[in-house]
């Protein structure tokens, strides 16, 4: 008698728009999800682990809040379980730059599956200082390999596990660099491009609602600032790549990591050393350590001249940045197009630059490859009901993702009303994609357009101030099953919109303040708010 076998668990079918590599790693990315519900399992509650404690999760984190502060957020979560103190200490905005929403991220690294702590863009040095602090408290991510190192042993680097292709950050694919162009009118204060890369020879098949990971290159003219610093050769091979290609394309050249100041207190001495000392715990002993970046710590300490290797053993890793997609896959077939801010402003002379958003503004010329990736919304797309109202808030390049949700529908012929609220500093240069969304009216894709401009005129006008002034339609809206979605600065604007919100549910729905938040609460819980916050 055969031994029976389960068969392997398909969870993607084969008629699923992927490849057979694609299909078998969603498969197990799933499975691995899913894996109390399959036969022989135990059945858990929702963000439990067998004999450990409560996972993260977003519905029990009165911390998911991009607006409070850190350390906030830690006091709300010290009597937790250690994921979700993980989890507190996240920038809390879901962007999916790290490849997880901020919750998976904080379990992925409780139960071993992440080793990187530095994934967190949005927070930045601050959440890897708590993330190492917790990691020294619990010994949750890399236990065995900061032992081995406290020991004087060289760890083994667990290289990332590669899913399928130009599907995930570990995993990017090249596509070709098409054309810029700007989209502010002379006398504007910002510099802003409209961005289109040809997908044409890459597996990646988005849809609105999506992001687009890009990785960079550092400005050739910085990277020659710092090997000069350095007093060193360019051409000195590292690791079969020159030591001027790795600062270009591996290694941030942004605020300067921890790791840098201890290795210069390292080659200083006295009073250089006590400071690099602090910047390396956090502190700010001349009040500066903002805007430090690599080239700056070693202008600060001049004296310290690092080896080459050692010194790039003590940078951080060039991280991808991601992009709201402005395109539709209906209406831009091949292609993708971006909507970027370009990142230029001066401190003490020195002229300082956005990494990706001057690589894609200035440096990069048309037909070049670029190494991309697609991340996944997590939350934020139309409604499959092509018949819903659908209400967009996006001040600046807020506005990139419902430039595609409105080509989209346009596209699909959706009978529901569309409303944008868009926002900039002056009508006259900064009314993004203008040609195009009057054209949208004149077509009937775009019901209402409701226009703020923060530099016209005496008093400063926000989107926020807009919704209100329309609180009597907005609320007809939603009351009506609209869908509501925003996208922008998480920590103020996207709050002054929520806030909003609550105030015409008050004004307009006959609330009282605990009623009003109630029913912002229950917009998100059900899916009709959704934000694309960064």
């Amino acid at each position: 008698m055969s031994e029976h076998v389960t068969p392997p668990l398909i969870l993607i079918p084969e008629t699923a728009p992927f490849s057979a590599d694609q299909r078998s790693w969603l498969s197990g990315y799933f499975a691995a999800l899913l894996g109390p519900a399959v036969e022989g399992a135990t059945a858990l509650a929702p963000g439990e682990m067998p004999g450990g404690p409560k996972l993260a999760d977003n519905d029990d984190a009165p911390w998911h809040d991009p607006s409070l502060p850190l350390p906030d957020r830690m006091e709300m979560a010290k009597d937790r379980t250690e994921p979700q103190k993980l989890m507190a200490a996240m920038a809390q905005q879901d962007c999916g730059q790290c490849g997880y929403n901020c919750a998976d991220y904080a379990n992925a690294i409780f139960l071993k599956n992440e080793e990187r702590l530095n994934l967190c863009q949005p927070g930045g040095k601050d959440t890897l200082r708590m993330l190492k602090k917790l990691e020294e408290e619990f010994g949750v991510s890399g236990g065995a390999a900061t032992k081995k190192a406290d020991a004087g042993e060289a760890a083994p680097k667990k290289e990332p596990e590669l899913g399928p292709l130009g599907l995930c950050r570990e995993n990017p694919v090249e596509a070709t660099f098409l054309f810029r162009r700007r989209l502010n009118a002379p006398g504007g204060e910002k510099e802003t491009w409209h961005i289109e890369i040809d997908l044409t020879d890459t597996p990646i098949e988005y849809v609105v609602g999506d992001s687009l990971g890009l990785f960079p290159s550092n400005a050739p003219a910085l990277v020659d600032a710092v090997i000069a610093e350095l007093g060193t050769r360019p051409e000195r091979m590292i690791r079969g790549k020159t030591l001027r290609q790795r600062l270009l394309t591996d290694y941030a050249l942004g605020g300067a990591p921890d790791g840098l100041y201890q290795l210069l207190s390292l080659l200083t001495s006295g009073e250089a050393r006590k400071k690099a000392q602090a910047l390396a715990a956090g502190e700010d002993p001349d009040g500066d350590a903002a805007y430090l970046d690599v080239l700056g710590a070693l202008h600060k300490f001049p004296g310290a001249r690092p080896d080459a290797e050692v010194f790039l053993e003590a940078l951080d890793e060039l991280q991808p940045r991601l992009y709201s997609i402005s395109s539709s896959p209906k209406a831009d077939p091949g292609r993708v197009s971006l909507t970027v801010d370009a990142v230029r402003y001066t401190h003490r002379s020195r002229l300082r630059l956005g990494v990706a958003s001057t690589h894609l503004g200035e440096r990069i010329s048309e037909t070049t490859k670029v190494k991309v990736y697609l991340q996944k919304a997590h939350g934020f797309a139309l409604p499959e009901d092509l018949s819903k109202d659908v209400i967009m808030c996006g001040p600046g390049t807020g506005i990139a993702p419902f430039r595609a949700f409105l080509r989209e529908r346009a596209a699909t012929k959706a009978p529901g009303r569309n409303w944008l609220f868009y926002g900039h500093q002056r009508q006259a240069s900064d009314f993004f994609y203008k040609d195009e969304l009057n054209q949208l009216k004149d077509d009937k894709v775009l019901t209402r357009l409701s226009l703020a401009w923060s530099r016209d005129g005496t008093e400063k006008t926000y989107v926020q101030d807009r919704m209100r002034e329309n609180g009597a339609e907005l609320w007809k809206w939603l009351e009506e099953g609209a869908h509501f979605y925003v996208c922008g600065d998480a920590k103020r604007m996207a709050k002054d919109v929520e806030r909003a919100i609550i105030d015409v549910a008050a004004a307009h729905g006959g609330k009282n303040p605990d009623e009003a938040v109630a029913y912002l609460g229950h917009l998100k819980k059900t899916g009709r708010y959704q934000a694309d916050v960064y």
